[in-house]
């Protein structure tokens, strides 16, 4: 809605609007760009223009997506479905990323699965085999070792850690 606002404000004529995705109808002016790109930066947002950077901007969302808005299992590896989603060979979007982000793919996407580990053990609504089938892990122990590797606690000793930051409402 923020991008939709800014391009009318400018007068730049759109075909699409997608999440961090627009197609304009026509080239826009320099003194164009600049302007929505300082009204976008006020409300968090960044023009991209550049192939790399939007390539890039496009693995982070299809990887947040897989790990954080997907419940279905995937049935071909990360490589291999990054490849298919983004039509692009993995080697090529591997070296992409690690250049541009200074990290690796694989890494992200550890990080963003530990991220939905801590925020379902937070949520207390799933055991920790239930966790760890739903973020496709082989095992509970390959779940807690990566969780320790990552964050330096145990999935038990992080949900005792958050169970004694909230207090009891009678206590308040």
């Amino acid at each position: 809605m923020v991008v939709k606002a800014e391009l009318e404000k400018l007068g730049v004529h759109y075909t699409t609007i997608e999440l961090g995705e627009v197609e304009v109808d026509d080239a826009i002016s320099v003194e164009q760009k600049e302007l929505l790109d300082s009204a976008l930066k006020k409300s968090g947002l960044e023009l991209m223009d550049s192939k790399k950077s939007i390539l890039v901007e496009k693995i982070k969302a299809v990887i947040i997506e897989l790990v954080h808005y997907r419940d279905d299992q995937i049935k071909i590896n990360l490589s291999d479905y990054l490849s298919e989603k983004l039509n692009y060979d993995y080697t090529y979007l591997s070296n992409l990323f690690s250049e541009v982000k200074g990290t690796t793919i694989e890494k992200f996407y550890l990080s963003h699965k530990i991220e939905k580990v801590k925020e379902l053990l937070v949520y207390d609504e799933l055991t920790l085999t239930e966790i760890a089938d739903k973020l496709h892990y082989s095992s509970v122990s390959h779940l807690s070792n990566q969780f320790k590797e990552m964050t330096g606690l145990t999935p038990t000793h992080f949900k005792i850690l958050k169970d004694k930051r909230r207090g009891n409402l009678d206590d308040v």
